[in-house]
């Protein structure tokens, strides 16, 4: 468990500054202002019709979906004028799912497909998201492609002159809903009683629909947007509501969707917080144990906790580490033919049923599995044992190099001296906020927290 390399941390760091719009999930700011402006978001969608309308079929079409951001109305009115101006229909779905608009692009045959969200970050900001026609988040080579017709300085001109048109797909909604419910193969969930926080954000109406109509009891919570109270004190970020209603209820477990509802925080029937690690580990022992767990192999990020990757091997399962990121967990499954992985964030990825980490579904899979368990989502994590993390967030004016720091270097040298082959330290910066994070993981949890602040103090020295 050693720390991150200087050079692997300098070629996140590379990736970060050599890129002007997109960072680890989109393009990503405060609405209203550059790059989140309609000016901006017309460009934008001319570009990405651009390369998206070089296939052999005549036709073509987009799929604009959006959370509950008032800002949301703004940037898709612009991106539809950008779309269609180039010739490109429009298809817009309203608030859905981020995982709910890639499934739709592939299922509707769509060219490539668009959302509108700024995931857990407040109502105040908002967020391009961009799939390929499969549904499937762009790879680094597409996306600098999109910044280069974006910034250049020729107009993004159609070349035959013809219009698009814009229509709303009324049975969206339903389209989703009848297929989250087809990866559990529509089974019952009578007898459960959940928690479900919907953070005023994209599954307010689709995520209680799955639920109740599979037949389990729902306790609803944040399921009210009215334009600005996304994320606010719920979901994924705020779970303390999502948990007190658990213990109040006597739920079997709580599920907080973050804003797009691409993943998902749980507790269980104690009103104890899982750990995101427990249910990579859970869901993996488990699709080994049926055999459909593809090369006993799960791909996770160097972020994940060594205790996961000890109680993998210890079953079997060989860990796949990648870079933070869901995008790059997908890429290595699909790269190397897996077909389950995540992040402790939450993120879940079922590749059989999604293209993308999908909060709704990993849920659903949990509640599938309890069911046929029988047992209390307590008893079935006391067997996972994760080491202590200590993870601070340090803003910073700007993404300098770290090995460019001697004494945020020294700072880190000293917490691997102190740690040794028991414990390890990585640093790296958020790939949509100016922020750096500083990650300590060890045995002893009052150490860790004095190595990490140490560490980050002297980030802030530097660059605060």
């Amino acid at each position: 468990m050693n720390a991150q390399s200087d050079g692997s941390m300098q070629k996140s760091i590379q990736h970060a500054q050599k890129r002007q719009l997109f960072g680890t999930d989109g393009i990503r700011g405060k609405a209203n202002s550059h790059p989140m402006t309609p000016e901006m978001a017309v460009r934008i969608g001319k570009a990405v019709a651009s390369i998206f309308r070089n296939g052999a079929q005549s036709a073509h079409s987009i799929v604009i979906g959006k959370d509950t951001r008032v800002s949301g109305y703004m940037l898709e009115t612009a991106l539809t004028s950008g779309i269609v101006s180039m010739g490109v229909d429009v298809l817009l779905v309203g608030p859905m799912p981020t995982p709910a608009i890639a499934k739709l692009t592939s299922s509707m045959n769509a060219d490539a497909g668009i959302v509108l969200s700024a995931s857990h970050n407040p109502a105040q900001d908002n967020g391009i998201k961009i799939f390929d026609s499969q549904g499937y988040k762009l790879s680094d080579e597409t996306e600098l492609e999109i910044e280069k017709l974006i910034f250049s300085k020729n107009s993004l001109e159609n070349p035959d002159g013809k219009i698009g048109k814009a229509a709303r797909v009324e049975e969206a909604r339903g389209r989703y809903i009848e297929y989250a419910k087809s990866t559990i193969k529509n089974s019952p969930l009578a007898g459960l009683k959940i928690v479900l926080d919907c953070a005023n954000g994209a599954a307010y109406y689709v995520a209680p629909k799955i639920f109740s109509e599979l037949g389990a009891e729902v306790i609803v919570l944040n399921d009210k947007p009215d334009g600005f109270n996304i994320n606010l004190n719920c979901g994924a970020l705020h779970p303390e509501q999502m948990r007190n209603a658990v213990i109040e209820h006597h739920a079997d477990f709580g599920v907080a969707l973050d804003g797009d509802a691409d993943r998902a925080v749980v507790v269980n029937d104690l009103g104890e917080l899982v750990h995101g690690d427990a249910i990579l580990a859970l869901a993996a022992t488990e699709l080994k144990k049926r055999g459909k767990l593809e090369r006993d192999c799960a791909v996770v990020t160097i972020m994940s906790n060594f205790g996961l990757l000890e109680y993998l091997k210890k079953n079997g399962i060989n860990p796949i580490s990648v870079q933070v990121g869901d995008r790059y967990v997908i890429e290595e499954m699909r790269q190397s033919g897996y077909n389950f992985g995540g992040e402790q964030s939450g993120h879940v990825i079922f590749s059989n049923y999604t293209t993308t980490g999908d909060g709704i579904i990993a849920s659903l899979q949990l509640a599938r599995l309890l069911k046929a368990e029988g047992k209390k989502l307590s008893e079935l994590m006391a067997q996972f044992h994760f080491y202590p993390q200590t993870q601070i967030n340090v803003p910073v004016k700007e993404k300098k190099p770290f090995n460019e720091m001697p004494a945020v270097l020294g700072a880190v040298k000293k917490a691997e001296s102190r740690l040794l082959e028991k414990g390890r330290v990585l640093l790296r910066y958020s790939g949509t906020e100016n922020i750096a994070r500083v990650l300590v993981e060890g045995n002893d949890k009052k150490e860790i927290g004095v190595l990490a602040q140490d560490i980050a103090d002297e980030i802030k020295k530097e660059l605060g």
